[in-house]
């Protein structure tokens, strides 16, 4: 079976189709139209390209940057507003002529590298993005765990764990709440912690060159996100004790989390030993489309319409 999966985010809707070995076949994207109905039909002439391209039918999964609400079966919190509140997978699902699923797009990045990547093998994997903002979801079997209210892997917005009193009611979020992790190990609050303490940088990336030049403010800084990042992947641990903690994100990139991360994560794991391994994604930015593709796991068949394959 033919897969396709849909990266549908606030700018860019993407395109990728596997074959059955999982294999590329067809790539595309398109901007993303600002209204409910655009973006709709903008998807289904994406999967009808890529169908006329292959000749075969595909399922179709799609990675939102929101949920599908087990409540009411309408799309809740997404940062692209236009979908929220809409009955997006029935509604695309008619258009297309088959079941259409939708998943958070962390959740699409824990299984796609659950299923071919740094999770490769392993049941129970924590797929973490640390970008813009900081997002995680989970992957058990190579199926994304929602969970009942379909919010499971919201790492982000949880308090940082064991706050020191200086970090404690020192940030807000955009969620409304104070102190959420996203604050603190995203690539946004790493560089606003730095700029805080007299620094002056516009990426994670920035301030570890610095550190690597020997700037004190950026060691001070880097020392302070590690802590926290330790902090923040020790309360998973203790809670959820997953496989693999598969980076992504653009502050995935900074190698040296890699190296002093394992040091640290024993003096926050219940016990004082860790032997979960945090790696770096292997799809890079392709991890969510790929995700969303694998909503349909290995060995899955989908209801698909009856389009003889043309190749």
């Amino acid at each position: 079976m033919y897969r396709s999966g849909i990266d549908l985010g606030g700018t860019k809707i993407e395109l990728v189709t596997l074959n059955e070995k999982g294999e590329e076949v067809f790539r595309k994207r398109v901007p993303t139209p600002k209204d409910y109905r655009a973006t709709l039909e903008a998807v289904a002439t994406l999967v009808h390209d890529s169908e006329a391209e292959t000749g075969r039918v595909s399922s179709v999964g799609i990675g939102i940057p929101g949920v599908v609400s087990a409540v009411t079966g309408r799309v809740k919190n997404s940062n692209a507003v236009w979908l929220n509140g809409q009955p997006m997978d029935k509604d695309l699902g008619a258009m297309l002529g088959r079941e259409v699923r939708i998943a958070n797009d962390a959740n699409c990045f824990a299984v796609s590298e659950s299923v071919d990547g740094g999770g490769a093998g392993k049941t129970l994997v924590f797929g973490a993005i640390l970008g813009t903002g900081c997002g995680a979801g989970i992957s058990i079997n190579h199926k994304v765990h929602g969970g009942g209210n379909g919010i499971g892997g919201e790492w982000g917005h949880n308090p940082l764990p064991w706050m020191t009193a200086d970090e404690f009611n020192s940030t807000r979020c955009f969620c409304g709440n104070a102190d959420c992790i996203e604050t603190f190990v995203s690539g946004t609050g790493f560089v606003r912690d730095f700029r805080a303490h007299g620094g002056e940088a516009s990426s994670g990336i920035e301030i570890v060159a610095l550190m690597g030049k020997g700037d004190p403010l950026a060691e001070a800084a880097f020392g302070r996100f590690i802590d926290r990042l330790a902090r923040a992947l020790a309360h998973v641990i203790n809670l959820l004790d997953p496989d693999v903690i598969v980076l992504g994100g653009g502050v995935s990139n900074i190698d040296e989390i890699y190296e002093y991360l394992p040091a640290l994560l024993p003096k926050y794991v219940l016990g004082g030993e860790c032997a979960t391994r945090v790696v770096k994604n292997h799809h890079g930015a392709s991890s969510g489309v790929r995700g969303a593709a694998w909503l349909w796991a290995p060995g899955e068949q989908a209801a698909l319409p009856g389009l003889l394959a043309r190749k």
